[in-house]
């Protein structure tokens, strides 16, 4: 490996690699400085417009004046706003930093008393007045992130993951976490408290379907994690804006995936954990966050509090009520998690261990799987939250016979944290999610797309979800490079082993010792984020008249000044400064691309020739063991399995998209006639799963063995009768037409015959039967 990494810098391509980094890196940041001279035109054009010169000497004062009265007014409640942020903040760590939830919820199992402590609990959110929930419906549990943060923000508000769920009528179960962990608590030890969990919740409700189990950011791979140590718990599994892949990105949009090469892998998070006396600070990975956007950090948000100072305040301060919530974690978890996830991206490789020799096999989960991400996330990109479909599953082949459904919804523009806190996105995006949460067990396996599309329905807006089945291989489309500029990520892999290793060996004893419990509670007060905090608070004396100077600027507050060449000139000096800030961080983001790839692209070059992995063909495939389970039942079972086929081979040469209004009609007319419905969902799943490689794999005899599961004459009639009704409610194509003919012609029995005797039809008509017969069969064999 080494003598492979050395012969890379050598290697007689480098040159055209290293003028490919320098090249990429100049057109970055000539773009970045384009960007901001046409931000700084666009500034003065508007400042032009906007600040017309004053008639005379006396219009000049007034807009001055009353300017300067405004300023000042919003400087005092600006400033006071602030104050109260620090108050709010010290009020939180006293209460010990309790869930920030908008809803009353009571302690259902509080895992620090198992058996392997952990810092979580399990708590049931109790219903609002009005709000009705139906017992029969299956319960959700919601897992937060913890990163860095503290819990609640999938319960931020009323329009949130758990408000939409409770209206739809489901039980809520939300988990949460305690400041601090256990101590010697481990990730396994989380993953098998959230397991134990599910465990309680569907113990609590033992008459309805498996529970929901839906993670955000860092919660979605919990919920990942889970599920794959405990397959037979969980229903479906919802994952919003979850970095699953970490390697995954592009350049010049990304930058937060090179940070683990630029610091030198995983040795920093060691060395916080030794100076925090063996405990991370959540605080760290804010910073991590924060300095993504550095024009919103240090300007953005605070200027858009002062520009609106009159209606921001209460969102201003909910919000950071929970941004500056700083939780902890012990050392062994986040170097678990850096080392497996991070750095080392293990996890949909199947190499990420829980204890010694037992890894996290995500190909285990058999629950249908949800994946939400927007294109303007910049910390967990589209990349980073489906790019583990194409590790784990390189074909759609390969997804359909392991007999997983996994369904993708894409948002155009919403950022990060609008994914998880936006009214907007739970309204529409999370509201959709659990009305299709109901009917996704019953889609055949494969990779779908989710599409929801407004509809207008007597003057209010409705929503419909469209599904159109997608190939593995699309998932290329989201990569510039087809996932190239991956390679050098394994070189930092191996710098991370051995700059950890010898941390552990020659730092950690010493550092360790010398880090008492106190020092390392003070050195986490004097984090900066939490000093803006503290020192802007009654605690500070120097504080003490904004309170009052703030009750009179509101008792006299002039109405906001929005025009006249004073505005003008703040607007103008808002969009300098933060198109100032967005120059600093195009060019830093450029800078730390081409000195990451300048530092570990020569050492992966080798890796980067290496052959392709070979795609595993179909005929391999029907090999698996699953898909052989499948064709050796061929021609078992009854009417259920025959009805299921009989859908599946109309489905297959139907149309691309298929519309949740139409499955829900179909339901509605068929559902319990067809007995899924009666039977446990894993069973029903499986029925799916198994007709679904019968028709994918043998779709010939899965039309011609209809014959031998429909043995009696009045299954056969009741079968028929069935799409005979679906026909007459749902549009057919021409092909699916024709095969429900060809259903007819195989199973309509001697009274049919009989009929069609009595009137023969023409020539012409046989001919057009055949044809459309014909043509049937032969896409149900595509």
């Amino acid at each position: 490996m080494l003598h492979s990494r050395l012969s890379g810098l050598a290697h007689p391509e480098m040159p055209q690699v290293r003028a490919k980094i320098a090249e990429v890196f100049q057109d970055r940041c000539q773009t970045a400085f384009q960007s901001f001279g046409e931000t700084a035109s666009a500034a003065m054009q508007a400042w032009s417009e906007a600040a017309a010169p004053p008639q005379n000497a006396l219009d000049l004062w007034r807009d001055v004046s009353s300017y300067w009265i405004d300023f000042n007014q919003r400087s005092v409640l600006f400033w006071d706003t602030l104050r109260q942020r620090g108050n709010n903040w010290l009020e939180h760590e006293k209460e010990g930093k309790p869930p920030l939830l908008h809803f009353d919820w009571e302690v259902v199992a509080d895992a620090r008393e198992f058996e392997r402590p952990a810092n979580y609990a399990l708590v049931r959110i109790v219903p609002p007045p009005g709000t009705r929930i139906d017992p029969n419906k299956r319960p959700f549990v919601i897992i937060d992130p913890r990163a860095g943060h503290g819990p609640g923000i999938g319960g931020f508000k009323q329009d949130s993951e758990v408000g939409v769920a409770m209206e739809a009528g489901h039980p809520v179960y939300f988990v949460i976490f305690f400041p601090e962990p256990m101590p010697g608590q481990t990730l396994a030890d989380v993953s098998r408290a959230e397991t134990k969990f599910l465990q309680i919740v569907r113990a609590r409700h033992p008459e309805t379907h498996k529970p929901v189990v839906v993670g955000n950011c860092q919660g979605g791979w919990a919920a990942m994690l889970a599920g794959a140590l405990d397959p037979d718990l969980p229903g479906p599994i919802v994952i919003n804006g979850a970095p699953m892949s970490y390697w995954a990105g592009n350049d010049g949009e990304n930058p937060m995936r090179y940070a683990g090469g630029i610091l030198g892998g995983s040795w920093p998070a060691l060395l916080a954990s030794d100076l925090g006396g063996g405990l991370f600070d959540g605080a760290y990975l804010v910073d991590n966050f924060e300095y993504l956007n550095p024009a919103n950090t240090f300007f953005g948000k605070y200027y858009t509090l002062f520009s609106k100072i009159d209606t921001e305040p209460e969102r201003f301060l909910e919000f950071e009520r929970w941004w500056g919530g700083f939780f902890l974690m012990a050392r062994d978890e986040i170097k678990w998690i850096v080392e497996n996830l991070f750095v080392g991206n293990k996890l949909a490789s199947g190499q990420a261990e829980w204890s010694e020799g037992r890894t996290y096999d995500l190909r285990d989960i058999k629950s249908p799987i949800i994946l939400f991400a927007s294109l303007g996330d910049n910390i967990t990109p589209p990349q980073q939250a489906f790019n583990w479909v194409a590790d784990l599953y390189p074909t759609t082949e390969a997804l359909k016979a392991n007999g997983q459904v996994i369904v993708g919804l894409m948002h155009e523009n919403v950022g990060h944290l609008g994914i998880f806190v936006s009214g907007r996105i739970a309204k529409r995006e999370h509201a959709q999610i659990v009305d299709l949460i109901d009917y996704i067990e019953t889609l055949p396996p494969g990779l779908y797309g989710m599409q929801i599309e407004d509809v207008r329905a007597d003057g209010h807006l409705q929503y419909d979800i469209i599904l159109r089945e997608r190939r593995v291989e699309d998932l290329q489309a989201l990569q510039k490079y087809h996932r190239k500029d991956e390679v050098p990520f394994e070189a930092v892999t191996q710098a991370s082993q051995m700059n950890s290793s010898l941390y552990e060996q020659l730092v950690h004893p010493l550092i360790a010792p010398m880090v008492s419990p106190a020092a390392a509670q003070l050195a986490r007060r004097m984090h900066p984020l939490r000093v803006q905090r503290w020192a802007l608070s009654d605690l500070n004396p120097f504080l003490a008249p904004l309170a009052p100077w703030a009750e009179f600027a509101k008792a006299g507050r002039a109405p906001r000044q929005e025009t006249g060449p004073s505005a003008a000139w703040e607007h103008w000096l808002a969009t300098m400064t933060s198109a100032s800030w967005d120059l600093f961080r195009d060019l830093r983001d450029a800078s730390v691309e081409a000195v990451f790839f300048s530092t570990y692209a020569p050492l992966s070059i080798a890796e980067a020739e290496a052959a392709p992995a070979l795609l595993p063909a179909k005929e391999s495939l029907r090999a698996s063991k699953s898909v052989q389970e499948a064709l050796s039942h061929i021609d078992e079972g009854g009417r259920m399995e025959a009805i299921v086929r009989m859908a599946l081979l109309l489905r297959k040469i139907g149309p691309e998209q298929r519309r949740l209004s139409t499955i829900k009609q179909v339901r509605e007319l068929v559902g319990h006639d067809v007995g899924l419905l009666a039977i446990p969902e894993d069973e029903a799943r499986k029925v799916i799963r198994t007709q679904s490689h019968i028709v994918d794999y043998e779709p010939e005899r899965a039309l011609t063995g209809l014959t031998k599961l429909l043995r009696r004459a009045d299954d056969r009639k009741s079968a028929l009768a069935i799409f005979d009704n679906v026909a007459t409610r749902i549009e057919m194509t021409p092909g699916q037409r024709a095969l429900l003919e060809e259903f007819r012609q195989r199973l309509g029995g001697e009274d049919r015959t009989r009929a069609r005797a009595a009137v023969p039809p023409r020539p012409q008509e046989r001919e057009n039967r055949r044809r459309s017969r014909s043509d049937a069969r032969a896409r149900a064999r595509q």
